[in-house]
């Protein structure tokens, strides 16, 4: 374990203030990567901070699409975080529950973020021609497609790491 210098431990207290400005409060996974390295952590929100404002999907599919990345690495914490945030964006329970067992959620628009978004995954990133005109077909073109590759990068960061620390599952997201 890397020893923890002053800056490095400023540097965690901002990340820590960053999480509970946009979230409320500080998830253990944030916890987790701040106490061994602030700077992962701090690209971590930033980018998720930039997509979510930034994006051209809706909050509610970005969290399919994020439910969908969550549950083909197999992460614990995240499919139980965003299970959660998924609700709160506007996802119903049996849409949820449907992505995060590997079914496809009911409505059309979900459906397809979630099939492309496992495709992206099993063929990482390797879209052949005939993939992008399938999803051009409804209504997934590059802008929606590079989003997916945005956030599938993010969630791997929090996936992964939740995979290496066996992350507790904060109060809040234990439904």
């Amino acid at each position: 374990m890397a020893s923890t210098t002053t800056p490095q431990t400023d540097h965690a207290e901002q990340v820590h203030e960053k999480a509970e400005q946009a979230l409320g409060f500080v998830p253990n996974l944030i916890t987790e990567i701040t106490g061994e390295n602030p700077a992962v952590a701090e690209a971590y929100l930033t980018a998720t901070g930039i997509v979510e404002d930034g994006g051209v999907l809706s909050d509610a599919e970005q969290q399919a699409v994020i439910l969908a990345a969550s549950s083909y690495n197999d992460c614990h914490y995240c499919t139980k975080a965003h299970a959660a945030a998924g609700q709160q964006a506007g996802l119903d329970t049996e849409t949820v529950e449907s992505i995060n067992e590997g079914g496809l959620p009911g409505d059309d628009r979900l459906k397809s973020l979630v099939r492309a978004t496992r495709r992206i995954l099993g063929k990482r990133g390797w879209l052949s021609d005939d993939d992008e005109a399938e999803f051009a077909d409804l209504g997934l073109n590059r802008p929606e497609l590079y989003e997916i590759v945005g956030l599938v990068g993010i969630k791997t960061i929090s996936n992964y790491v939740n995979h290496i620390a066996e992350t507790e599952i904060d109060e809040p997201f234990q439904q």
